[in-house]
């Protein structure tokens, strides 16, 4: 039986999927339990407790309130700029292209997707330190990431990414929101 990860919201246990699984997380199977779901792929198992989720939801947190059991500070900061990538890609084609309500959901999805993951980066810091605990890297990914830019991981540099990215979001939605 493959190890059971626990996730805080289905939304970060899908980016888990993708993450972990070979195949990520499109192929995965759903299963209701008695006291949450359980989503499968690829010999990867995400449970996901329902009131887990339901305090995502009330709080509004994309990915879950508290701190991430499954996913490093370095994973978060990783996918935060893969999502502003995909953002500032699809904001250029969006620019140029006729209006269109599904792109712009997709578009401002990503640039609050980016500003999310930050956030969660960010719940790893301790108050009071200028910088990531190696503790907050536990993934090989993470661990890169960390390596290879490690001022990157400075509360200064993340709190600057996370202001970029929601001035990015609103920026985009007051440039483009009267397009539909």
């Amino acid at each position: 039986m493959p190890e059971r990860g626990l996730a805080r919201s289905l939304v970060e246990a899908y980016v888990y999927l993708d993450l972990a699984a070979a195949g990520g997380s499109a192929d995965a199977a759903v299963a209701d339990e008695r006291e949450g779901w359980v989503l499968r792929a690829d010999g990867v198992e995400v449970f996901v407790p329902y009131d887990a989720e339901d305090a995502a939801q009330e709080e509004d947190a994309t990915f879950g309130t508290g701190l991430s059991e499954l996913l490093d500070a370095g994973q978060w900061f990783m996918i935060s700029v893969s999502y502003a990538s995909r953002a500032l890609e699809g904001a250029l084609f969006y620019a140029v292209g006729p209006p269109d309500a599904e792109a712009f959901d997709a578009v401002a999805a990503d640039w609050a997707f980016a500003a999310d993951a930050v956030v969660e980066a960010l719940k790893f810091l301790p108050e009071e330190t200028a910088e990531l605990p190696p503790d907050a890297f536990w993934t090989e990914m993470g661990e890169s990431a960390r390596d290879a830019e490690p001022d990157r991981f400075t509360r200064e540099r993340l709190e600057s990414d996370l202001a970029f990215y929601r001035q990015s979001l609103a920026d985009f939605r007051r440039l483009h929101a009267g397009d539909l």
